[in-house]
């Protein structure tokens, strides 16, 4: 039969359901681990809890949230994994006890200059088994934690390991989505003669990822168009996506050809972001804006469709993608521009399909782009490419610009003029 403190321990983890239920609709994690933390406390009858999450960049673990002992918080505790108590739990991924606190035990003097006597702690671990951080409580009173206390705090643990994903994805959608306004442009930019539209879209059920596009002028006049792929999703890739599309800006403002500016931001990229793929197409256009200079780092080259003949890719020999230091790049090609001819810069979001060679993609993106008004055009695209599909992988990022076809010369009028003769 039950016992009275096994009944009031399920009553807890009951309370701790409906509790991490009903929290999950804020988007305050420290608020949420406040209040986890504060149920926890009763539930195994400690004086002190506190969570840390893993920062996998440092891997260190960072005090998040505290009862007992907000020092922590307050002071920005940072844990390396692997040292200490809690660094220990999360190198082990195991349940520790401790029934010494002391300096030869702990890395964190707040923990003996509290008083806590005997402490427990479990990891935060992943659906997939992946430490997200700790969470360990103390009792002033020496008075050891049992097995079923390290029961019910592993059992708390994986509530608050669940809740503590739900938010941070939470966040992680509503600050990407504020990056996806301030790093794509609001408006195009106006050049005489030229026809702009673009589209940015991210991939089903994830948020903003390293794809985007870029659009605008330099004091010569020129107009630079920027279409890349950072490797990866989500904020990190926003973030290094935004670090890119800036660093290539402030080299574009040195009058410099795409080909040089590239190898500079491929420079850039290698020294400061470590680790970091991406994928580049960079166009330059000057007044009267009727050629093209052209240059790829490992990105699919654009589609230019010319009054009265078929669609064609751009026929140049890629570069190596940023971020592997390659060092000099071949200088940029030179496309013609008729009047009237629309180019088409994208990601591979566009053409590729899960199961489908790419080749397949690019040629239904080619008998897809027929000279005409660009905002129509990128409608057109993103219907037969994207919306018959059944699912789209990957972000998606399109520009399109038409060069306006030259106006007809007038005819001479007709008639006798005013000098001829009667």
């Amino acid at each position: 039969m039950a016992t009275e403190s096994d009944r009031r321990a399920q009553t807890e983890l009951s309370n701790l359901q409906a509790l991490t239920d009903t929290a999950l609709t804020t988007l305050d994690l420290q608020g949420l681990l406040t209040e986890l933390l504060d149920r926890i406390r009763e539930i195994v009858n400690a004086d002190t809890a506190a969570v840390l999450l893993l920062d996998e960049r440092s891997g260190e673990l960072i005090a998040t949230a505290a009862h007992g002992i907000e020092e922590e918080v307050r002071e920005g505790v940072r844990v390396p994994v692997g040292s200490g108590f809690a660094g220990r739990i999360a190198s082990t991924g195991s349940p520790i006890r401790l029934d010494r606190v002391d300096a030869t035990t702990v890395a964190n003097p707040i923990l003996w200059e509290k008083g806590i006597q005997v402490m427990v702690g479990v990891p935060l671990l992943s659906v997939g088994e992946n430490v997200l951080g700790v969470l360990h409580v103390g009792r002033l009173e020496d008075r050891p934690f049992s097995d079923a206390d390290v029961e019910l705090l592993q059992i708390a643990a994986d509530r608050v390991a669940g809740a503590t994903q739900t938010q941070t994805l939470a966040i992680e959608r509503a600050a990407t989505g504020l990056l996806e306004r301030s790093l794509l442009p609001g408006t195009l930019p106006r050049c005489p003669g030229i026809e702009m539209a673009a589209r940015y879209v991210p991939a089903e059920g994830r948020t903003i990822g390293g794809d985007w596009y870029d659009l605008f002028t330099v004091p010569s006049g020129e107009l630079w168009i920027v279409v890349g792929d950072v490797a990866g999703h989500g904020i990190n890739a926003s973030i290094v996506m935004g670090r890119i599309r800036s660093a290539l800006r402030a080299y574009a403002l040195l009058d410099l050809p795409p080909d040089e500016v590239l190898t500079l931001v491929d420079r850039k990229v290698a020294h400061f972001e470590i680790g970091t793929i991406a994928t580049v197409a960079c166009a330059v256009a000057r007044p009267p804006f009727d050629t093209l200079t052209v240059s790829l780092a490992g990105h699919p080259p654009p589609v230019i469709a010319t009054p009265g003949e078929p669609a064609v890719l751009v026929e140049i020999r890629p570069d190596p993608p940023l971020g592997l230091g390659w060092g000099e790049r071949q200088p940029a090609a030179i496309v013609p521009v008729p009047a009237g001819t629309v180019a088409a810069f994208y990601t591979d979001g566009l053409v590729e399909r899960r199961g489908e060679a790419i080749d397949v993609g690019l040629d239904r993106l080619r008998g897809a782009i027929k000279p005409g008004n660009p905002t129509e055009l990128t409608a057109n695209l993103m219907h037969q490419l994207v919306g018959t599909a059944t699912t789209t992988d990957d972000d998606i990022a399109l520009v399109v610009m038409r060069r306006e076809a030259e106006e007809p010369s007038p005819e001479p009028k007709s008639g006798r003029g005013d000098d001829a003769p009667a």
